[in-house]
This record gives structure tokens, sequence and C-alpha cells, in this order.
């Protein structure tokens, strides 16, 4: 039976600290600032990372340097025999297509998985890969799994603000002031490789309606309305404590047969939305660690 090694990358929301007690090393994702290159929970806190935010700083996401992702996979196959690395979505960034490459130098020893996923979905990829590493699955069957089910999960976002959509490119200057002057509170979705909008609420209430409203949707058409004990439950917010609590009770009154985990979104998902978002996700379980 191979010994794997699972990594992932920061975008996942797994601290440093996280990774460490799981026994997964975590590529930290690089932010430019200004003409300064910061690494997320290495010299960059969510807290600087906000504080620069709000003080109008240009903030940047970049992708790790080829040889630092490959130094992390040199010192886990010191003593393991393969690698099974699980990076952001290659939907929303090219560090998985480069990972891919550089794996190929390997000989068959890195496996770079594509299965569409970032922050809280992500992360639940990385849980499953332990669970089947420490049940005796290779690298390359356990790539094979996490593909299969990529899409077997959704995260519904309500942003505060349209500034950085508009800062991003993402809706014109006009856009993004008719929705201040109304108010707007769009819903973005991410389902597979794309971040899309959702909707548009006119108010905070109605926004986190939209949110269950699509979840319960998505359990029950996408999913096939499986049981409670088939799907991981996650409400989500980007440092926004304050208003994430009534949201979070919300969450769990209106699914109250289900565990919902409260999380954080990632940086690299905040760096395009700006702070004060309230999100929500699902994941289906996966049939292969039910099974096992």
């Amino acid at each position: 039976m191979p010994k794997v090694a699972v990594m992932t990358d920061s975008n996942s929301g797994i601290t440093q600290r996280q990774g460490k007690e799981m026994g997964v090393p975590v590529v930290p994702m690089p932010f430019m600032i200004g003409e300064e290159t910061f690494y997320e929970d290495i010299n960059l806190t969510r807290e600087e990372f906000f504080q620069m935010m709000a003080d109008g700083k240009d903030i940047v996401t970049s992708q790790p340097a080829p040889g630092d992702l490959m130094k992390m996979w040199d010192e886990a196959l010191q003593d393991h025999d393969q690698v099974v690395y699980i990076p952001m979505s290659s939907g929303l960034s090219g560090s998985c297509q480069n990972a891919r490459m550089l794996a190929s130098e390997y000989n068959g020893r890195v496996f770079v998985v594509n299965n569409q996923r970032i922050s809280v979905t992500q992360k639940r990829s990385v849980q499953d890969a332990l669970e089947l590493a420490k049940n005796g699955y290779d690298a390359s069957g356990i790539r094979e799994i996490l593909e299969r089910e990529r899409f077997d999960c959704s995260i519904y976002i309500m942003l505060d603000t349209l500034k950085y959509l508009k800062k991003g490119g993402r809706i014109t200057p006009a856009a993004a002031a008719i929705g201040t002057l109304m108010r707007i509170k769009p819903v973005l979705q991410i389902k597979g490789e794309r971040l899309d909008a959702f909707a548009k609420a006119r108010t905070l209430a109605q926004g986190k309606t939209t949110m269950i409203n699509a979840i319960h949707h998505d359990i029950e058409s996408l999913y096939g309305g499986i049981d409670a004990n088939d799907v991981w439950m996650y409400a989500v917010h980007a440092q926004v404590p304050e208003a994430f609590e009534s949201f979070r009770a919300e969450v769990r009154r209106s699914f109250p047969k289900m565990t919902v985990e409260d999380d954080r979104l990632s940086l690299s998902i905040c760096c395009h939305i700006g702070p004060g978002a309230l999100a929500m996700a699902c994941v289906k379980k996966s049939e292969a660690v039910r099974g096992m």
C-alpha cells in the first residue's frame, strides 16, 4: 500500500496551523499589494489583508512560484511514495494547469487534482482525500474519485458592496453606480469552474432567503433529494462576525436536520468581492468515503 501525502493551497481556507494539525502541507498563495509580494498566513494575516483593503490598497492574486511548489513536493516525497495535490479550481486560476505541467517531471509520483473547487468545498476535498489515503487508496485512485465527484457541491455568496466587482472589471462603473444607488446586494454562485451572477437582492433579508432557497433547490434537484446525513452544509462569511451570528442561526433554522459548519471565505475570493459577504455552501458526501 503506497504512502500518500495530501497537499493543498491556502485557497482552501486551511491555515498553516490547521494544515500541520491535519498533516496536510498548505502552499501559501501570493498576493501582490503595491509593489510587494505577501504570502497568505505567512507574512499576511486575514486582519492585515482586510485592513489593507479598507485602506484602498490595490490587491492582486498571484500563483505560487514553480520552485516553491516543487520544493514542497520534494519534501513530501522524502517520506511518502506519492503526493496528491489539490489546488483551487482551474476555472478560477491558471495555477492548477501549471501544477500539472510541473507534476509531469515527477514520473507518476505527483498527482494534481482538478476538481473545480475553492474555499470550503476545496477543503472538503482535502478531508476526503485524507480519508481515502488512510484507507489504502493510491494517489491515482484518489484523484479519480475527487474529479468524478467535483460537481457535487454549490457555493452562494451575497456581496455587501459592488466596489470590488467594479475594480476587477467584472461589472461596468455605470452598473456599479446604479446598483449601489438602488442598494442591490448581488448573489453570486460558484458551481464547477466559474464565479457567476445568480440573483439580485434588494435587501439583506431577501439575499439570505435567496441563498437558502438555492441550497434547498440544489439538494432536491441536483442531488436527488438525498438524506440530510448525506450532505455537508456550511455557513460562511468574509470578515463580518456580527452579521454572521444571525445569519448562521437562520441557516440552522432552515436546515434543522443538518449539521451546519461555520467557516470563512478564503482570501482569494475576498480579494474579488470585498469584505462583508455572507455565503452558504453544500457538498454531497463522497460515496467512496461513505462506503468505506
